[in-house]
């Protein structure tokens, strides 16, 4: 079997994603997928990875993997080039289940559970999907509430707190993330925050508390945008309403700094998403700084390097807590790992994405019921994008293959 075509997908109602299929001459198509600044990414798969991809043999992943992490630019970072890789992996490991009729999950070791907890990432339905910025700009919060989509969970927990968590735990879920130190972060540079500030981004949780105690837990977003002493501070302020962890208080480019910050607080540090190869989190590891591993398989490295930092970090008695916010062939990636790693801890998913865009796209979505998910039916990712993706007015789709 080997390699004829290599076509990318991206839409310009999801401007944030980018699909790549992998055709073969056996009629088996791979799909990957990976987030943000798509059109490099695209121009990178066509014109690097195609011309090395194409002829290949796609059931030699750990030789195709070896090639795109040893290029001389972009193997230590979650940057164009490894970005694309890892949707060109995922989309191999697709092709090697569909070719075996087995699912990726099965072929991981098969699954260590029958499903997989989750918790619930308290976006809306248009948060960072259009704008490519990662900012406040970007929330997609609209003007105002429509009860007739029940998912707007960013301004739920801006604004009605306790009636999401107590949404959130009739639907099954034990976990949710929130992010209300966001604005002020950006708007000192991650310096400092008043006292005004501070009371209004506590509120939530004062509210949640109060309302429904301990039944669920609150996982705290930072998005890196806090240094090591205003960080530690807003560690402080949390204690009292018991967060389950502080996810990516600090940018991952001082790992020492992050270590420290992990001795200063009691409460999990999680960490990160934006990390990309299993070297990157040896480093993490050996340095003590995190209590749980977080990372996005469309980011990382794709299946190849996911696997490995999962064993990598159950060997430090580590759990791994894989990220997703990003798109639906991803989330479903997610799961295959999460179902098989025996040192999963918990399964990130959007509520408000599962049910709602990512629909669009895909055929098939991992079972999600009473707040646990485990892998769909069928071999490979046992999903495929919908027929009428590419037939969208807004559709780009670039096509290379052998000649």
């Amino acid at each position: 079997m080997k390699i004829t075509a290599i076509e990318t997908v991206r839409v310009a109602g999801f401007a944030n994603s980018i699909w790549v299929e992998l055709h073969t001459d056996a009629g088996i198509v791979g799909l990957g997928e990976t987030h943000f600044a798509v059109a490099p990414v695209e121009t990178w798969i066509h014109e690097w990875a195609a011309p090395y991809l194409l002829g290949k043999d796609p059931l030699q992943i750990e030789r195709h993997s070896r090639h795109f992490l040893n290029f001389y630019l972009g193997f230590a970072s979650t940057g164009v080039e490894l970005r694309g890789a890892s949707a060109i992996d995922i989309a191999l490991w697709d092709i090697l289940g569909q070719d075996t009729g087995k699912s990726i999950c099965q072929l991981l070791g098969g699954a260590s559970r029958n499903r997989v907890r989750t918790y619930n990432t308290c976006a809306g339905y248009g948060y960072m999907r259009k704008d490519p910025e990662q900012a406040v700009s970007n929330w997609g919060i609209g003007t105002g509430r429509d009860p007739k989509r029940p998912y707007e969970d960013l301004e739920g927990f801006l604004h009605r707190p306790e009636e999401l968590a107590q949404s959130l735990i009739a639907e099954g879920y034990q976990g949710m993330k929130i992010w209300p130190f966001d604005p002020y972060a950006e708007a000192s540079n991650g310096t400092h925050i008043t006292a005004a500030e501070l009371r209004t981004a506590l509120a939530p949780f004062e509210k949640i508390r109060q309302a429904v105690g301990d039944a669920i837990e609150i996982h705290v977003e930072f998005h890196s945008l806090w240094n090591l002493p205003m960080a530690t501070k807003l560690a402080g302020a949390l204690a009292p309403y018991r967060p389950y962890w502080f996810e990516d208080p600090l940018k991952m480019n001082n790992l020492d700094a992050l270590a420290e910050y992990a001795r200063r607080t009691n409460v999990w540090v999680t960490a990160s998403e934006t990390l990309a190869t299993r070297y990157a989190f040896r480093e993490l590891f050996e340095k003590h700084a995190v209590s749980v591993c977080m990372f996005d398989i469309g980011w990382t490295g794709g299946f190849t390097e996911a696997k490995k930092i999962a064993a990598m970090a159950e060997a430090y008695h580590l759990p791994v807590a894989p990220h997703d916010c990003t798109g639906p062939v991803l989330l479903t990636a997610a799961v295959h790992l999460s179902q098989s790693a025996s040192n999963t801890l918990v399964q990130e998913v959007v509520r408000a994405y599962y049910h709602d865009w990512y629909r669009d796209i895909v055929t098939d979505l991992p079972p999600l019921e009473k707040g646990f998910i485990r892998i769909p039916e069928g071999p490979g990712l046992g999903t495929r994008l919908l027929p009428d993706l590419k037939r969208r007015p807004d559709a780009v789709v670039r096509r290379s293959a052998l000649s």
